[in-house]
């Protein structure tokens, strides 16, 4: 049965019908708003649904959520950073759906297993490496949502030698205050490059620019080191990462890899591997579909 499908993100908004094969029909984008989020969110939605009669809806936000009380709060969506009851907003739209919530990084971690790059590998984590670090966790190839849902939200993981980075969550030395693709762009710009994107920075290391190679290695070596003490704290053997700034290439892969083979030494984590996600941005919206067939 095809599902609608909704991914909240920092940047942009998605909605596609999610088939159970994966496929996406009638996917649609807009920006995130500043103000007005929901109304946003709400247009996208009934825009796809087309007044079919919608049974299933999954979601997957930027975290941190709450799955339990349907709440939503994106450090990245400042209107609803305090919680936003999406699970009851989108009831109301569609008021005999059954209404799923997971994070960003677990739907995309599902869709992996089931058509992507993580496909027979049950125990792995998935990451999107973008405007924000997000994560989720999957434990005998299912979402191990943890307390409130945010179970492998990696990008909060602490980081060594980043004391000094503020992150947005209010720390200091997160992942995502320094592999984020506008941390990254913050950290050249404060070490003088002139750039302003994280797309920008990814081409200037490919052509050699010191500074922008610096900065992904910083980034790269930031996220090799979290994904194997994730690894040996959850005994994963996989992780993959996808997100726009994920595809930055060699000068953010090469000291990723390196970083986690440097910190992977037990027996039962020699064997992780860090693999391209395959699905690019769909992953989300087709994970958030498969929410609403998992039991």
């Amino acid at each position: 049965m095809t599902a609608l499908a909704l991914d909240i993100g920092g940047t942009k908004f998605a909605a596609a019908c999610v088939h159970p094969d994966g496929t996406l029909t009638g996917e649609r984008r807009v920006p995130t708003p500043g103000s007005g989020v929901w109304t946003a969110a709400a247009t996208l939605l009934t825009d796809v649904a087309e007044g079919r009669r919608v049974q299933r809806v999954g979601i997957a936000s930027a975290g941190p959520v709450d799955v339990a009380a349907g709440v939503v709060g994106p450090l990245n969506i400042p209107e609803w950073r305090d919680g936003f009851p999406i699970v009851d907003a989108v009831q109301s739209l569609f008021p005999e759906a059954d209404v799923s919530l997971a994070i960003d990084g677990a739907c995309a971690a599902l869709a992996e297993y089931r058509f992507g790059a993580g496909r027979g590998t049950p125990n792995q984590i998935g990451m999107i490496v973008s405007t924000g670090v997000g994560g989720g966790v999957l434990l005998d190839g299912r979402i191990a949502g943890g307390r409130t849902g945010n179970a492998g939200h990696i990008g909060h993981v602490v980081v060594p030698g980043a004391d000094d980075a503020l992150c947005a969550c209010g720390g200091h030395g997160c992942l995502e205050a320094v592999a984020s693709g506008p941390s990254a762009v913050r950290w050249a710009n404060a070490h003088g490059w002139p750039g302003s994107t994280g797309l920008e920075l990814a081409g200037a290391a490919v052509a050699g620019d010191e500074v922008a190679l610096a900065a992904l290695r910083r980034a790269g070596t930031a996220v090799g080191t979290a994904v194997a003490s994730t690894a040996a704290l959850l005994d994963l053997d996989l992780a993959v990462v996808g997100g726009g700034f994920g595809q930055a290439g060699a000068p953010l892969w090469e000291p990723m890899r390196a970083a986690a083979r440097r910190h992977a030494r037990l027996t039962f984590a020699r064997d992780l591997r860090l693999v391209p996600a395959t699905l690019g941005g769909r992953a989300t919206l087709i994970g958030a579909g498969l929410l609403t067939q998992v039991d």
